[in-house]
């Protein structure tokens, strides 16, 4: 896909605005060439209600297609975007509530009569960026795998995690790696998302 047809959505999951995961975020955003389109959405702004599971018909059957809601707004977005990126800050070793909200809805956005999500999405991408406060980067192994497994499951491809430390604002821009890191964040060509089963076994 060519960069004048791609459309990146960036979703925000943090509690607060201008945090760590933002800023770094932007700073991988502003390597995007000018004319590839950009919408940010603030998931704490435009907060989900809670997912309910609507699966068997004791429950009622089909989710109804919202119509003007913030899962509307955020279902609209989601089918448009070429690019998904999940800014989420390491919450207690994973995604923030609002991020696993979102994440909960697609289940419900399978199931909606007209949609499509898995065949839209699929062969698009998914990317994350985090700050955690933790020095060690493999606290957020949790985060990544709530979010290849997902990439997965939906067929698309999966741009891996861009990592950051921070905890006080502002503290991920002297995080000199992940600055550099975010300047080559986006210019990756991410292969298809697969299971960590699904790995080859490595030769002895």
């Amino acid at each position: 896909m060519s960069n004048e047809d791609r459309r990146f959505l960036f979703l925000l999951g943090s509690s607060r605005p201008d945090g760590n995961t933002e800023l770094l975020a932007r700073k991988a955003a502003e390597q995007l060439p000018a004319h590839v389109a950009q919408r940010w959405i603030s998931l704490t702004e435009h907060p989900l209600p809670d997912f309910t599971d609507l699966r068997h018909p004791r429950q009622g059957g089909n989710h109804a297609r919202p119509e003007s809601d913030a899962a509307a707004l955020l279902l609209e977005a989601t089918l448009e975007a070429t690019d998904i990126v999940i800014a989420s800050p390491l919450y207690w070793y994973s995604v923030s509530a609002q991020t696993k909200r979102y994440l909960d809805h697609w289940s419900g956005w399978l199931r909606t009569p007209g949609v499509e999500l898995k065949a839209t999405l699929a062969g698009r991408t998914l990317w994350g960026v985090t700050a955690l406060a933790h020095e060690e980067p493999s606290a957020a192994d949790p985060l990544v795998g709530t979010l290849r497994n997902s990439a997965a499951y939906m067929g698309m491809r999966f741009g891996g995690v861009l990592l950051g430390n921070g905890s006080r604002p502002g503290d991920v821009l002297r995080d000199t790696g992940a600055l550099a890191r975010a300047k080559t964040y986006f210019t990756q060509e991410p292969p298809l998302a697969t299971f960590p089963y699904e790995d080859p076994t490595p030769a002895p």
